[in-house]
């Protein structure tokens, strides 16, 4: 089968896309070519003049949990200088940068299509430093492992960015990291190494490329495909799976009950079915407690909204338990992962949360690929 060329693939084999003479890489276990070897032993293999490493979210490594990092090092086999840039921007990260010593950016991370997933902030937040301080910044493009036809949802208030969002994309947002850092609009000298092959219908299993979990809670590209709508079951009480073998598609609280699997099934949602389903998290909410929920299983990947999946879910949960669903606890962030504060005060007044998902669309404006 052919398999799609990934900007870090065109690279390693052709080093002068990359420019620059002190190259400085934000990369993380996704960070690979079809071979499956890490860009960061790749590209100096190549003859290309990599002088320092940048982790995100999850680390270099991928070893923390979510909300979590790992802490300046030096990397074992490389011997390179490796800094941890979760949390950071503006000045703080500008001194990080600036200590490194680059002169060139390359990011080779891959994205879940998910506005709050927080690879692209760390992109975006770097992008912004490399401008600041006169830096080239490289992106290496990799797919969106939800295709690129559809993007779902409201887009972000200005007003609630954050490290979950900072531009206004909307929650689904159809579109690769490539196409994401010239939609930035930064000031910078930016160069994409494109992608060869991917089309924006394909299926991640079309695209021939291994799949390296992106970070610890996202096994299968199956976990990215849900992952916009039950993902905002983040910001609730209700379990989103985490501490399960199947996070984001086993979802569910020890206060549901017989009517949940039924509720949901009755809805008829586009391109997806509901198997009641019993699990135990063995870490984060309801650690060690037995959960009753269900378990997403889609059916008709094209068909298939995960934004409007996790409004149903939300209202049906709201609906049959309202005494218990809680969204408002101080460790909460439903208004964050939304965009806006309109589907807590939606879920407040009584109002149908799936009335505040727009009909899905394409993607448009500054697309790299046909």
């Amino acid at each position: 089968m052919p398999y799609v060329r990934t900007g870090a693939e065109r690279l390693a084999t052709d080093p002068a896309l990359a420019g620059g003479a002190r190259l400085g890489l934000i990369t993380n276990p996704t960070g690979v070519l079809p071979d499956l070897t890490p860009t960061l032993d790749a590209l100096p293999a190549a003859g290309l003049d990599l002088t320092a490493l940048f982790g995100p979210e999850h680390g270099l490594r991928g070893t923390a949990q979510a909300a979590g990092a790992e802490a300046d090092t030096v990397d074992e086999r490389t011997g390179l200088p490796v800094y941890d840039t979760y949390l950071l921007s503006g000045r703080a990260l500008d001194d990080v940068v600036a200590a490194s010593g680059v002169d060139t950016l390359v990011f080779d991370i891959a994205d879940a299509g998910a506005r709050f997933y927080t690879y692209v902030w760390t992109m975006y937040d770097l992008m912004e430093s490399a401008a600041r301080l006169g830096l080239r910044f490289v992106v290496l493009d990799r797919p969106n492992p939800l295709g690129g036809t559809v993007e779902e949802g409201p887009p972000l208030d200005p007003a609630f960015a954050g490290f979950v969002g900072r531009f206004p994309l909307p929650l689904r947002h159809g579109r690769t990291v490539g196409e994401l850092a010239g939609l930035f609009g930064f000031d910078l000298d930016l160069t994409v190494v494109r992608m060869e092959g991917w089309r924006r219908d394909m299926a991640y299993a079309e695209t021939g490329l291994p799949w390296v979990m992106p970070s610890v809670n996202m096994p299968t590209p199956d976990t990215a495909l849900v992952y916009p709508g039950t993902g905002l079951l983040e910001g609730t009480n209700f379990s989103e799976g985490r501490g399960t073998t199947r996070p984001f598609e086993l979802v569910g609280a020890p206060y549901a009950d017989e009517r949940f699997a039924p509720a949901l099934a009755a809805l008829g949602l586009p391109g997806v079915r509901f198997r009641e389903a019993w699990f135990t998290p063995m870490f984060h909410k309801h650690a060690g407690l037995p959960v009753r929920g269900v378990q997403l299983h889609v059916h008709d990947r094209d068909a298939f909204r995960p934004v409007l999946t996790g409004l149903s879910i939300l209202h049906v949960a709201r609906e049959l338990y309202p005494g218990e669903l809680n969204w408002k606890a101080e460790d909460l962030f439903l208004d964050d992962l939304w965009g806006s504060d309109a589907l807590t005060r939606c879920l407040e007044a009584g109002g149908d949360p799936r009335e505040l998902c727009p009909p899905p669309r394409h993607p448009e404006g500054r697309l790299l690929y046909s």
